[in-house]
């Protein structure tokens, strides 16, 4: 058996982000709904930056989502986060889980623009990255006005969690 966190105020639930956001286990995620390629329309992210390699499913409504990293030895950090034993960094692991916030948040708005954080709450890191994984991100709408969302991310690697975070993002206005 397995042991769960618990949170301090109720030691009978499970800490925040210590099972998945939602069920995933029926989900193809050998096929993609949007394609690295597709998501360009919509995500500003270009170069080394881009975390987000498609998007496997979402909802009709945007609400929620699932997109996916494939984890590759060429990556820029490899060489030194770190030498000898490559793992994604968690920093890189939140913005593959930005972008597909803000995908599913541009696609409700109907209309690409850009939006940076405002916060980033409640991460935690429960396990490593390494090159050749999958890491399945899921995301799950919070709240949503037009300007502003907050969501709630989940990195899974073979099945176990990676990072939860909780996260908030707001249009940045035009220059």
């Amino acid at each position: 058996m397995t042991q769960v966190e618990t949170t301090a105020a109720d030691p009978q639930q499970p800490a925040r982000g210590a099972e998945p956001l939602f069920d995933v286990s029926g989900l193809d995620t050998s096929g993609l709904a949007l394609s690295r390629r597709d998501l360009e329309a919509w995500n500003p992210h270009r170069g080394d930056i881009v975390q987000l390699d498609g998007v496997v499913w979402r909802r009709d409504d945007f609400t929620r989502g699932v997109g996916i990293k494939r984890v590759r030895e060429d990556e820029f950090w490899v060489s030194g986060h770190f030498p000898q034993r490559p793992v994604l960094p968690g920093v890189l692991m939140i913005e593959a889980g930005a972008q597909l916030a803000s995908y599913l948040f541009y696609a409700r708005r109907g209309e690409p623009c850009i939006a940076g954080f405002t916060r980033i709450e409640d991460t935690v890191f429960r396990n490593p990255v390494k090159p050749g994984q999958d890491l399945l991100i899921l995301c799950e709408e919070v709240r949503y006005r037009p300007r502003r969302f907050i969501s709630e991310i989940q990195g899974l690697v073979n099945g176990r969690i990676a990072f939860y975070s909780k996260i908030t993002g707001m249009v940045l206005p035009e220059e």
